[in-house]
């Protein structure tokens, strides 16, 4: 049986920027760096979903921040949702949404 991973996690940046194609802009860098640490990864319309293990996760939310600054915004808000089992692991993104993409 395939390990399950131990955290879930959702991300949704906002930077506080002028015009939508600045904010798309962002957001893109931190999507594209979620997708670099190589976890399973799913992109929505408004958050990023990421499976993994609790402490990389949690290092990950926080460079995402880190991200948008560097990237010009002067500040960031960002929602976050966690879904944290050690002992058991958490459903996959895959085994939450398959049904609902057939």
């Amino acid at each position: 049986m395939e390990e399950r991973p131990e955290a879930s996690v959702a991300i949704q940046v906002l930077p506080q920027v002028e015009g939508d194609k600045e904010v798309v802009r962002i957001v893109d860098e931190v999507i594209a760096y979620i997708k670099s640490k190589g976890l399973n990864t799913s992109v929505g319309p408004f958050e990023t979903t990421v499976e993994g293990d609790y402490d990389t996760l949690m290092e990950i939310v926080k460079e995402c921040q880190l991200i948008c600054v560097r990237e010009g915004a002067p500040k960031v808000s960002t929602y976050v949702k966690i879904w944290y089992n050690p002992s058991g692991g958490v459903m996959s993104i895959e085994e939450k949404t398959a049904k609902h993409h057939k």
